[in-house]
């Protein structure tokens, strides 16, 4: 009977570091130098050094090697099943290295070095997805005011969204960060999530004064009234008070919370797909995945004095003042009346709604006549980005209304 050679045979299973292969002790120093050193400048050899493996003949690692490392070394990307199906499950293009996706899966709270981590793919792609999803948004509505392009911006690409398509995708977090991790896994130092009060109901936008970081220092809060054309110009995409440098650091050194760096790490892929297969691939990439989604508009409005507001609009359009009107009414003296009410501006009917009373009509006419102004949409619309492509046809401007009505 023919023996069985127990350590080739074993070798062929295990996993490409733990695999019974010989790992020279130099460049296992360098590569423990390479993640701890970042700013020396001999770190570039170690880094090449380290990094000239064939990927047809992976190294074994010693395990207190790589539990020594902040996150895994670039040859266990080679040999991970989970990146290679994630690779191929978002249809990522063939120019964009499976070392490059590896990274993207790294945060900067796991691995301090930005050639190891993310952070550098994130802000790029944060700044590709504000811009990409803003001028979707106000070419297709240019009607709608500030505040439901906030909101719009949030439902689109803002953390929560990004956490769940995150999820969407089969990216799973680790336990904890660490070279013997699989390299497929979402890796971050987890902040437990701090209590949050009950809402009782929608965040309304307020123009009250908070506290913001300085826009020539952010170091020095100071108070500032947040009206809706201030956070225009201060704030973020999101309509949101940027934060401090003092704030971020703190972040980095405690952690971050699971919806944060989900959200990193989708700005980083969409970032490393614009630097790996160009502009086109990666407005396409945005393409598949986010404007595929739909997001009712019309749900994110809220009017406080919606008859008031829609007087004010057709003062400033120059149409004739709003007269409500009874359509139809059933049961006037019954428990459950319905009052059918529309709006004119002369002989044009700008709005209808139904309601248990008069007023309740009259308001929910307004609000459609509201909405039916602020959700025009022109039938031929472009995106700017389009004409940035070879062979694209010229920019047709399009339409731009004169902003929200001031009441």
């Amino acid at each position: 009977m023919k023996a069985v050679r127990l350590l080739r045979w074993s070798g062929s299973v295990l996993s490409p570091r733990t695999r019974p292969e010989f790992f020279p002790i130099r460049q296992s120093i360098h590569l423990i130098q390479c993640r701890t050193q970042a700013t020396a400048a001999a770190t570039i050899d170690h880094i090449e050094e380290a990094s000239d493996l064939s990927p047809s003949q992976p190294a074994y690692i010693p395990e207190d090697v790589l539990t020594r490392l902040p996150s895994p070394p670039i040859e266990a990307s080679r040999t991970s099943a989970k990146l290679a199906a994630l690779h191929a499950r978002l249809s990522l293009p063939s120019r964009l290295p499976i070392e490059t996706l590896a990274r993207t899966l790294v945060d900067q709270t796991a691995d301090h070095n930005p050639k190891f981590n993310n952070s550098s793919f994130s802000v790029l792609g944060n700044d590709l997805l504000a811009y990409y999803t803003s001028e979707y948004i106000i070419c297709q509505y240019p009607r709608l005011p500030l505040a439901v392009v906030f909101a719009a911006m949030y439902a689109y690409c803002g953390p929560k969204a990004l956490a769940t398509i995150t999820r969407e995708w089969g990216v799973q977090p680790a336990a904890a960060p660490g070279g013997e991790v699989d390299p497929g896994f979402l890796q971050f130092m987890r902040l437990p999530p701090e209590p949050q009060p009950e809402r009782l109901g929608p965040e309304l936008v307020s123009t009250q004064s908070a506290m913001v970081a300085s826009p020539n220092n952010p170091n020095i809060v100071e108070k500032r009234r947040r009206s809706i054309s201030n956070r225009t110009v201060y704030d973020d995409e999101f309509g949101e008070p940027k934060s401090s440098g003092i704030e971020q650091s703190i972040d980095l050194s405690q952690g971050v919370t699971m919806e944060k760096a989900s959200a990193n790490f989708v700005r980083a892929v969409i970032g490393a797909v614009y630097l790996h297969a160009g502009r086109a691939a990666s407005k396409q990439f945005y393409k598949d995945h986010f404007m595929s989604r739909q997001l009712n508009m019309a749900s994110l409005f809220q009017f406080r004095t919606p008859t008031k507001d829609l007087s004010k609009l057709c003062a400033r359009e120059g149409f004739q003042p709003p007269i409500a009107r009874i359509l139809s009414e059933t049961g006037r003296l019954s428990r459950h009346p319905v009052f059918v009410v529309g709006v004119f501006s002369g002989k044009e009917k700008l709005g209808e709604g139904a309601g248990s009373s008069l007023d309740e009509a009259r308001t929910r006419a307004a609000v459609a006549a509201l909405k039916s102004w602020y959700l025009y949409s022109p039938l031929d619309w472009k995106l700017p980005s389009d004409t940035e492509e070879a062979n694209a046809k010229q920019w047709v401007p399009q339409m731009v209304d004169q902003g929200d009505v001031v009441v």
